[in-house]
């Protein structure tokens, strides 16, 4: 099939490329009432229309077929099968695939380039995200159903990978050393990085096969589990446990935070759940200064009483006048 046969099957449908099963049901059924040769006889453009639609639904309604069809586009059919030698019956846009068993080799091959991927016989696959940025030059678009962009000049190979730092690193910042295939290359992480921060490593990235200049890498961060603290927008969040007198009486309480501990003043009758506002001892902003950290709140009644404590306990609970359940004798279905 030559590039000018391509048939955008979701476009046919009306829907998008992560349509539901279910959307495009509905969008095939509404466009067959429309253009069934029933409801237009005599209609040679209504009937054209009709098995347009019934073709792209009988790819995009399958799962096998809308699954290669997604990954190779035109040439859909031939994933998985055997080249036609010599071209013969077959036009692949004026590209000689004769050379390569089947289409999922040919695929291999190319993205070997990227890697230094053994020759074929011993190939490997590689998997990467990739943006592209730049014009197209006018180059025959073959390749466009393989997840590539047009070879222009101005065409790079970006590509992602995600990196873990500790609570400590991603705060004070920190030098990390990377393994790109036979290269080394040593990265800065600035402080404050926070989980979903894309930081860029230019011309770093894949090697464009067409161009062979190379694009960017973006590095993800993500943030391992810390004990104590967690990460809530720009704010750092941590959990103190209090006593029932410590809530009901107020207190001082010693806070860790990322500069070392401070000193926290209670207020009486603090509630389990509510958070204090520790001001400019949060996380790094990017534009300069500190985010907040948030103290969560938690009363903890102790589980083993001594005697002493016991008694004064039971004579709390025979003096109280407070019943924090009072407003539930109201309650109604």
């Amino acid at each position: 099939m030559a590039a000018t046969d391509f048939k955008d099957y979701y476009a046919i449908l009306g829907v998008s490329k992560t349509a539901s099963p279910e959307e495009i049901k509905q969008a095939f059924r509404k466009l067959a009432r429309k253009y069934h040769p029933d409801v237009n006889p005599g209609n040679k453009q209504a009937e054209a229309r009709f098995k347009e639609v019934s073709e792209a639904y009988e790819v995009v309604s399958d799962a096998d077929k809308r699954k290669k069809y997604d990954q190779f586009g035109q040439y859909w059919k031939q994933a998985g099968e055997g080249f036609p030698s010599g071209g013969v019956g077959a036009d692949m846009g004026g590209f000689d695939f004769s050379q390569y068993g089947n289409f999922d080799e040919f695929i291999n091959e190319l993205l070997g380039r990227f890697g230094g991927a053994t020759p074929r016989g011993g190939r490997q696959s590689y998997s990467y995200q990739r943006t592209s940025t730049g014009a197209s030059s006018g180059f025959s678009s073959s390749f466009n159903d393989f997840g590539f962009q047009d070879a222009g000049a101005g065409t790079t190979q970006d590509s992602e990978a995600a990196i873990t730092l500790t609570f400590a690193e991603a705060f004070n910042g920190v030098q990390k050393r990377f393994s790109l295939g036979n290269e080394t290359i040593d990265v800065r992480i600035p402080s404050g990085a926070k989980p979903g921060t894309r930081l860029r490593v230019r011309g770093k990235g894949q090697i464009n096969p067409m161009t062979q200049q190379r694009g960017d890498l973006y590095l993800k961060v993500e943030l391992q589990p810390h004990s104590f603290f967690q990460m809530e927008g720009d704010n750092l969040v941590c959990e103190v446990a209090i006593t029932p007198d410590e809530a009901t009486l107020g207190a001082s309480i010693d806070v860790p935070t990322p500069d070392g501990s401070v000193n926290v003043k209670l207020p009486a009758g603090v509630r389990s759940g509510q958070s204090l506002r520790l001001r400019g001892k949060g996380w790094p902003l990017a534009k300069g200064g500190r985010g907040d950290q948030l103290v969560k709140v938690a009363i903890a009644p102790p589980k083993d009483l001594s005697q002493q404590e016991r008694e004064y306990y039971e004579k709390i609970r025979a003096i109280r006048t407070y019943n924090p359940r009072s407003h539930l004798q109201q309650v109604r279905l």
